[in-house]
């Protein structure tokens, strides 16, 4: 039945055009899994035609022994998947089965194959983790800093046993074209990390029977996501990827006479989905933090790829890139810390780095003050990483320290068409106070997958650190009760009505009925910043209610005060839930919540109807009280609630007092430093 209710309401968010293409996609999908149209027997490559690496010469490393040690690991057959750490998966693993519940997935058609269902593949997301080889490229990376031919004879063992393990079109690792288009750019880097075409691994009779059956591989692979993108509803961040794979590969490996078809549709639809997908402010419309980051990475490679074989990108690709990253240098605060706004899976495309400190954001604005010669990104990124230095060389880190060393440019402070806001001031030093305020669209598309129920919800990093925080997403497809609290409007710095989320869910990347935000005002100027904006989320009910908020910063008292209108004509229970980050200590009075956290001290006064106040954290039933920093792990963070049953229009003021300084904490008592 649950299933029968998310095809349901699946068909719902879908359009005409749409379930016309589905049935075209049925069709096609029963016919392969006939035998009819497949590509079992691959034609034969032009070994004559290899693209060039993004980078000629690949650079040598600063620190070698840090990508040999991670490729031992490998080798002994230990990874990281998510919230598994060192797990013993073998060496080679057992790829068709789930490291978190050790599920064995049936070598079924792969595209039959229900991969939400977690009584037949476990928790999918594990599954696929190791399955985009992102451990490949590691020995690779390895084996070019080293030149040991053991981390390559690593990369042919577990290539061979996938291959053996994995057929095509077979198992769960042959549903999702994303997963292939992020495996084809690991086998790209890997490829030429290992030195292409001519590498010392296919010198051999078997090696260059190796390098035919990975060839007939990569044919597959592109076989099979150029007859599966996802489109319509769809179209989101894995057409996105599923576009880069496709580009990739037909760069790196340009062997066949309709590579020339897979490049020219990829780079033209690579060019409007750059567009198509991000803001003209350079909001990704996912209106997800993390996938801002992938979205950026996938542009990144692209361009770099593209630019070393002759197909650089168009300016207008290059200006919604540096936008993007404009976008994250905008949110993030002195310590490089991000609001975690909407879905994140911590997923890489590639793991360059093996520092121990390595920081995605900055990472991306490393390469970006590079690109676009922005010293202002070069002063938030503070460092050129080892990923920089993969993707760049020499020359940029060259180019990257003559950008001398600017302090931050002011910034952006207002995103009108991705719908956030940066309140503050003394932005990217020791005393700033950046509040992000979100009055953007629930997300991308009818299905809005990636989005949280967070409409007007807001952010606090004082001093560099997090205060009032976005919870962040925990889970995907698995742990329902989980999922659906940390997408929901209760684990949010907003108001919750009668118990139900702004917007309607109809699965675990589905929204059904979806909260609209609209603007009514913006002010900044040296004495304090303003934004009004209301959400028409709950006008679904019986008796319509909208919710108005404004939030004002006081830059002169340090104050932020943030009123809410609830516009309606009857009765309605209000929840009102402020999330701290769990360095935050509270004491709560009467009316008055002293928070203290290291970096500063808030004195929040709390409005009438606030008396049943209480902090919750870590509860199980019902859920609050939480953090996820990181896929698949939380932590109890602590979160004032309270309740207040209302009849007609009611308008409530909630002030925090800001109090910036070095703070020591305890549950006992509470010290100024200084």
């Amino acid at each position: 039945m649950n299933k029968l209710v998310w095809l349901l309401n699946r068909l719902r968010a879908m359009g005409a055009a749409e379930v016309a293409q589905r049935v075209r996609s049925a069709l096609h999908t029963r016919m392969q899994g006939w035998g009819i149209g497949t590509a079992q027997r691959p034609p034969a490559p032009d070994l004559g035609r290899f693209g060039q690496a993004w980078l000629t010469p690949l650079p040598q490393m600063p620190a070698p022994d840090a990508y040999r040690a991670a490729a031992e690991r490998i080798l002994a057959g230990r990874h990281d998947v998510f919230a598994l750490h060192d797990a013993p998966l073998g060496m080679p693993p057992a790829w068709n089965r789930d490291p978190k519940t050790g599920t064995l997935a049936p070598l079924l058609f792969g595209k039959r194959l229900n991969y939400r269902d977690e009584a037949v593949v476990g928790d999918i997301k594990y599954l696929w983790e190791p399955n985009r080889h992102l451990a490949i490229t590691k020995l690779a990376q390895a084996y070019h800093v080293s030149g040991e031919q053991r981390y390559a004879d690593g990369v042919q063992t577990l290539l061979e046993s996938w291959f053996s393990q994995c057929p095509y079109p077979l198992g769960p690792n042959w549903t999702s074209a994303l997963e292939l288009g992020i495996r084809l750019l690991n086998w790209s880097c890997c490829w030429q990390l290992l030195g292409g075409a001519d590498g010392a691994l296919f010198q051999s009779e078997s090696g260059r029977a190796f390098r035919q059956r990975w060839l007939d591989s990569i044919y597959q692979h592109c076989d099979f996501i150029a007859g599966y993108f996802s489109r319509h509803s769809s179209a989101n961040n894995h057409l996105f990827g599923e576009l880069m794979g496709l580009h990739v590969a037909a760069l790196t490996w340009p062997c066949w006479p309709v590579s020339a078809h897979w490049l020219a549709l990829s780079t033209r639809e690579l060019e409007c989905e750059a567009l198509a997908q991000t803001w003209p402010d350079g909001v990704n419309r996912e209106q997800a933090i993390y996938y801002q980051h992938s979205v950026a990475d996938i542009m990144l490679i692209c361009c770099l790829l593209g630019r070393a074989n002759g197909l650089p990108r168009s300016p207008a690709f290059m200006d919604r890139l540096e936008k993007m990253l404009e976008f994250i240098a905008a949110l993030m605060d002195v310590s490089g810390n991000m609001p975690m706004i909407g879905d994140a899976d911590d997923a890489l495309l590639v793991h360059w780095s093996c520092q121990p400190d390595w920081h995605p954001y900055r990472s991306l604005l490393a390469s970006g003050a590079v690109l676009f010669g922005r010293a202002d990104f070069k002063a938030k990124a503070g460092v050129f990483d080892d990923k920089s230095l993969w993707l760049l060389g020499t020359a940029g880190r060259d180019a990257f320290d003559a950008l001398g060393s600017a302090v931050p440019a002011a910034p952006t402070r207002s995103f009108p068409d991705g719908g956030y806001y940066v309140l503050g001031e003394q932005f990217d030093s020791a005393r700033e106070v950046r509040l992000v305020a979100d009055a953007g669209p629930l997300g991308y598309l009818s299905i809005a997958a990636h989005g949280h129920a967070d409409a007007l919800a807001l952010t606090l990093s004082v001093g560099g650190m997090p205060i009032l925080i976005d919870p962040g997403t925990y889970a995907y497809h698995t742990q329902g009760k989980w999922r659906d609290y940390f997408r929901g409007t209760s684990a949010h710095n907003t108001v919750r009505v009668d118990g139900q989320d702004q917007s309607e869910s109809g699965g675990n990347f589905l929204w059904l009925r979806k909260a609209n935000t609209r603007v009514l005002s913006w002010h900044s100027d040296a004495e304090r910043d303003s934004l009004c904006a209301e959400h028409d989320g709950y006008v679904r009910l019986s008796d319509p209610v909208l919710h108005c908020r404004k939030t004002e910063y006081d830059k002169r008292s340090a104050t932020i005060i943030v009123e809410d209108a609830l516009l309606c004509c009857q009765e309605h229970e209000l929840e009102w839930h402020w999330h701290f980050s769990p360095e935050s200590v509270l004491s709560l009075v009467g009316n008055t919540l002293l928070v203290t956290a290291p970096t500063c001290q808030l004195t929040v006064t709390l409005p009438p109807g606030a008396e049943g106040a209480r902090v919750v954290a870590g509860s199980d039933t019902p859920p609050l009280g939480w953090i996820s920093r990181s896929y698949d792990a939380k932590v109890a963070a602590p979160c004032l609630v309270w309740r207040e049953n209302i009849v007609g229009t009611t308008r409530r003021t909630t002030v925090f007092q800001i109090k910036v300084g070095s703070f020591q904490t305890t549950d006992a008592n509470t010290r100024e430093l200084s």
